[in-house]
Order: structure tokens, then sequence, then C-alpha cells
């Protein structure tokens, strides 16, 4: 079943986590170090500098109510931003879904908190697929008969992990940053990008390879992790490349934005160019469910009608995705 992209939104929070702030909490790490291993020099967070200066998060229950931001609020900001390219209004919205790494609450869903800030009276749920929770409410949806949907979806992916990092322990202070995206979709209604080649899998048996605990920090077997990142987007993207590389089109690539190691490694291996490579790791950190989409997002009057991004997802899981935007006249 064909699934359009009618508009993509994103917001990132203004306080911004450096690398020189990060060396000053004198977690035995600087610059240099940092660059080397993952190649992020800054990050977003929802929560006050000061704040993490002074407490490093080390008992995060108070991180949410020092929180500059809700998943509501980022929601919203993001959501606005995808309902006015796609030239829709909210009420015209039938259902919400929403999802990520780390709810910010157990109950309600942060579909429903995010649809009563934009005044959408229509069914909101989550889809909890860490970092793939954008891909795994595409592929749920693809799925689905047309008939059964409405017109207009909105699913939405707000990350606020830095709520949840021990900034005392390096290994996951250099990593997160905070950021939401959200996108219009339908089965129903063509647009000028389809959704193609849609797919979803998992190897639960690696489930506690990265884990956000309720009452603990965020933590992940590093090298494991980074190894089955770059397998799986490597062998994803290979089939993307397989079934969509077209004469006059180009493919451009978009991977899940864990770190800048990570993708320049899946690059050399699958042969795209600088050029054709794009993320915003770098100045953003890694964001979760919402890094990939919030790169198209970022560039999103700069995509040509010839243009195709495969974009893909890895995470906690362990699960794998990816589709490709094809870009064209518009339907």
């Amino acid at each position: 079943m064909s699934v359009y992209l009618h508009g993509l939104g994103h917001f990132h929070p203004e306080n911004e986590i450096t690398n020189q702030f990060l060396t000053d909490l004198d977690i035995g790490t600087d610059h240099e170090w940092i660059e080397e291993r993952v190649g992020i020099r800054s990050r977003r967070t929802v929560l006050p500098l000061d704040y993490i200066r002074e407490t490093k998060n080390v008992d995060h229950r108070h991180a949410l109510e020092a929180a500059v931001y809700s998943h509501a609020d980022t929601g919203k900001r993001a959501a606005e931003m995808a309902l006015r390219r796609a030239g829709i209004a909210a009420s015209d919205i039938g259902l919400v879904i929403a999802g990520g790494c780390y709810p910010d609450n157990m109950s309600p869903a942060d579909a429903c908190e995010i649809a009563a800030e934009l005044g959408i009276e229509s069914p909101s749920f989550d889809i909890n697929s860490a970092c793939t929770s954008y891909h795994a409410a595409l592929h749920m949806l693809s799925m689905m008969r047309p008939e059964a949907l409405p017109e207009f979806i909105l699913i939405v992916t707000p990350e606020s992990l830095t709520t949840a990092v021990n900034y005392t322990d390096r290994s996951g202070a250099v990593l997160w940053g905070d950021g939401t995206t959200a996108a219009v979709v339908s089965t129903k209604v063509p647009s000028r990008i389809e959704i193609l080649g849609n797919s979803l899998d998992s190897s639960p048996a690696g489930w506690d390879k990265v884990v956000v605990p309720h009452f603990g920090h965020f933590w992940q077997e590093g090298r494991t992790v980074q190894m089955f990142a770059i397998k799986k987007t490597v062998r994803i993207l290979r089939r993307l490349q397989k079934e969509f590389e077209t004469a006059g089109r180009t493919l451009h690539f978009v991977g899940h934005q864990a770190n800048l190691v990570m993708l320049e490694a899946v690059c050399g291996r699958c042969e795209i160019d600088e050029g054709r490579h794009h993320h915003n790791v770098i100045d953003y950190g890694n964001t979760g469910a919402a890094g990939a989409p919030s790169v198209v997002s970022m560039r999103w009057d700069e995509w040509a009608d010839t243009d195709d991004v495969a974009v893909v997802g890895v995470g906690s899981g362990l699960t794998w995705s990816g589709h490709v935007l094809r870009f064209g006249a518009a339907g």
C-alpha cells in the first residue's frame, strides 16, 4: 500500500551542551576525545545547563521537573511546522501516533498530550520502538487497509533523552541530545513524496544491549551496539540501493544519527559519497527516533523532484528498519 509524506517538521531546544561544557564537568573527556570517538561537537537539551552543572542529573527523578520543555511542548512545535508545510490544519488530522525512547509519562500516552496541545480530537496512541519508533509507525500504517484510516495522520517522535543521562558517565553524556520531529502522512491523498520499501525487523535476543530503565540512567553495551548498527544499516542500505537506484535519479542516504563514526563507516562500505550523505549528528547529537527524520526536515526546501532518500533506523530491541522517500511532481 502506498504511504505519502505531506509535511515534516522539527524542533530542537535552545540550551546547548558543547564539548567544552562536558569538558568543564570534569568527567574525563575533552573535545579531541569526543571528536575521535563519536564525531559530535554539540547537542541540545531540554534541561537548564545550570541544573546539569550542579546535579549532573545523578538523581534523574528531578529531571522532568527541571526541564524547560515537555514532550507536549516540543511535539506541538514540530507538528505545527509539519502541518504548515503540508498545507492543512490541525483539525484535518484524524489520528495521532507518537513514540520514542523515553516518554514523559507511562500514562497517558505522549500522543494524547501532544494532540491536546494542538486542539486535535481524534484517536491518539503511542508506538514504542525506541530509536525506530518513527519507522515502526510508518510500517504499521503500510500494513493497514486504507479505508480503515483517516485522510491525514500525524506521527510525532518527541525525544528528551538527556533527562535520562548520568552526567558523571562520559560514555552516555557525549552522545545524547534532545529533539522532536513530526510528520503528516496519508494512505489516501497523494503528495509529492511517496514512501517506498518500508521494512521493520527485530532480534529480541538482544533486548538487553540498550536500556533506559524506569528508575535508572541510559545504558548500552557500546561496542556491541556500534557493530550491530553498522552491520544492519549496511544491509538495509544495500537492499534499498538494489531496489531503488534508478538512472536519472539521485539516491541520498540519511542514517540513524547515533554518531558520525558509525555513519561514515556505513558510507565507506556502501560507496556513498559525501555529497549524498546528510546528517546533523555533529551539531545535535543522537536524538533517538527524531534523528533521521529531522535531517530530512531540516533540508525540506532543498530536495529536488529527481531525489530519492534512503532513510535507515536502528535501535534497542534490537530493531532495524528503512525506507526510501521518492520525491517527484506533486500528486
